[in-house]
Formats: C-alpha cells, structure tokens, sequence
C-alpha cells in the first residue's frame, strides 16, 4: 500500500508539472505496439498548426511498467493483437490514469478482445462505457456532433468511441471500428483522400485537446 501510494503521488507530482507531450505506450503480448509508425508525428504537427500545442515532433516510447509513462500527460497505444499487462503493468497503468493521465487506445484492427481481458487488471470494477456524441470530446477543437468518424472500413460496423471514468473524468478513451490512426499516417500509406484524412486529424486534435485540459 505504501509503495502504491508513493508512486500515485510521484506521478501526480510529475503530471502536474509536465509540460504537453505524448508517448506511445510499448506493451507485451507480442501485438504490433509500433504500428502506424508515422501517424502520431503528423498529428503532432498538425496539433502544433492549428490548436496551438507546442508538442515535441518525435514522440517517445514507454513501456506500460515504467515509471516514465508518469512524465507524459497523454499515452497513445495502438494495433492489431495480442495485449498483455503484467500485474506490475496493470498497477503502473492504474496509477497513472488516477493521477491525471490520459490514454488513447486506437484500434487497428483486431486489437478489442485482448485489451477488454486486460483492462479488468487495471480496473476490475470498471467497465468500457460508448460515449454519447455529445460528449465534450467531440467539440474541443472541432465540431463531431456524430461523434467518431469513420475512418476505414474493417467489418462494415460502425464507428464507436467507448471510454474508462473514475468519477465524472475520462481516463481511457478506445476508438473502435474507425481506425483514426491509419488516417493520420503519410498520405502515400493508404491514399486515403484528404478530406478524410482532414477528419481524422481532426478528431486526433480534439483527442490532444481533451487530454491536456482534462
């Protein structure tokens, strides 16, 4: 309990004073933590043009059992398979999300039943909750009043934003069945026409947006 409670407040301290930076988060289990390998420095850079964040261009990588993760306010994760967290990662990651950080996970596709399994060992007691398109996510930067765009096709299914609470404050945000991450990415990568890849950078700045100033 001692070691717990002096690593929330190690975290808290360092969130609190952290300036806006983001990481990708490297987890075990073999799934493809470093995919989309150019998507979060285009979002970085257009987060920079046009809602004012002053973002280190080349993210860092941090794993779920570090205590670096403590120093960036917003972890990104994405890909395809297998998740797995230890219990000292589940214990870390739990820290981390009480004492104000923020993760986005984006499904790359295949990604849903691994991290469902391995969110119970972050949060036993909590349970992924779908996001009304009214939420404040949807509206910091720019206006979704559809909530999650679609970004490419997997399973023909819609789009859906599902997220983590403690209290009223989103701590976990996991975009399903939109795939913003391969709209992110260098154009020649899935040639993707720019008006979608304008919504998906767009909704990745509300994202940044968000997790900053919540």
């Amino acid at each position: 309990m001692k070691k717990a409670f002096l690593i929330f407040f190690f975290g808290f301290s360092l969130l609190t004073l952290q300036s806006q930076e983001i990481a990708v988060l490297k987890y075990k289990g073999g799934g493809d933590w470093y995919g989309n390998p150019t998507s979060l420095p285009n979002l970085i850079a257009y987060c920079n043009a046009n809602i004012n964040t002053r973002i280190t261009s080349k993210p860092q990588t941090v794993e779920t059992d570090s205590p670096d993760i403590f120093q960036y306010p917003l972890l990104h994760m994405t890909g395809h398979g297998n998740v797995f967290f230890s219990d000292e990662d589940a214990e870390n990651l739990r820290n981390y999300l009480l004492s104000g950080g923020f993760l986005h996970v984006d499904d790359n596709y295949g990604i849903k039943p691994y991290l469902e399994k391995e969110l119970k060992k972050v949060f036993p007691d909590k349970e992924l909750v779908e996001l009304p398109s009214n939420h404040p996510i949807f509206n910091s930067a720019y206006k979704f009043p559809d909530g999650l765009p679609k970004i490419h096709e997997h399973d023909g299914k819609r789009p859906q934003a599902f997220g983590l609470f403690n209290e009223d404050r989103l701590i976990l945000l996991f975009t399903y069945e939109s795939d913003l991450g391969d709209g992110w990415e260098d154009p020649e990568v899935h040639n993707d026409p720019q008006d979608v890849r304008e919504k998906a950078l767009k909704m990745g700045a509300n994202i940044v947006k968000y997790a900053f100033e919540h």
